[in-house]
């Protein structure tokens, strides 16, 4: 059964956005988004960071609304959680950011992208019958175009709220990736 659904984080902010920017953060943010919670100390394992430099990354993140405090169990140091089960960057913040910024936190979000492919190519090459990569063009009115968005949405929040400490037996984890991206215009007469 699905986690309940606690809403969609919208970053409207352009200064929100640039706090996104830094690699660690986006790295971070993966982890949170995708249902964990995490000390400073195992958020900063994960990036390659000391506690201290991890703290500061999420207090700039907390600062925006995109993180929060948990409370500590064991009265030692309190874990980290996302504000939402999801998030998504508007166009107004990318536009006030600017183009630098607005291409900066793109390339940064989907570093994992070459990854992640290259892990795919060698799983099939050893037989494996998961994954997959999709492409293709469709025509969509804008009606149309944030329908399929929203359904696609739909779909990968079936599954969300799996963590690594909670998920069926034989999950494994995979990183999903849905861009709906704007095509170049065709010429006249193709």
């Amino acid at each position: 059964m699905p986690a309940p659904d606690r809403s969609e984080l919208r970053i409207t902010d352009p200064r929100a956005l640039r706090a996104l920017a830094h690699p660690a953060r986006q790295r971070v943010i993966t982890e949170l988004f995708s249902g964990e919670v995490l000390t400073a100390t195992e958020a900063g394992r994960l990036c390659g960071l000391t506690p201290s430099a991890m703290s500061y990354h999420l207090r700039a993140l907390q600062k925006w609304g995109i993180v929060e405090r948990g409370e500590s169990g064991d009265g030692r140091e309190r874990p980290w959680r996302a504000t939402a089960d999801g998030i998504s960057i508007t166009p107004e913040a990318h536009r006030g950011a600017g183009a630098a910024t607005s291409r900066l936190s793109i390339h940064t979000w989907f570093s994992d992208l070459e990854g992640d492919l290259e892990r795919l190519a060698d799983a099939v090459g050893d037989g494996e019958e998961h994954g997959m990569t999709s492409r293709g063009r469709v025509w969509l009115t804008d009606a149309e175009e944030r329908e399929m968005r929203e359904r696609i949405i739909d779909v990968v929040r079936e599954y969300r709220g799996r963590t690594r400490r909670d998920h069926p037996e034989g999950a494994r984890p995979w990183n999903v990736y849905a861009l709906v991206l704007p095509a170049e215009e065709p010429g006249p007469g193709t």
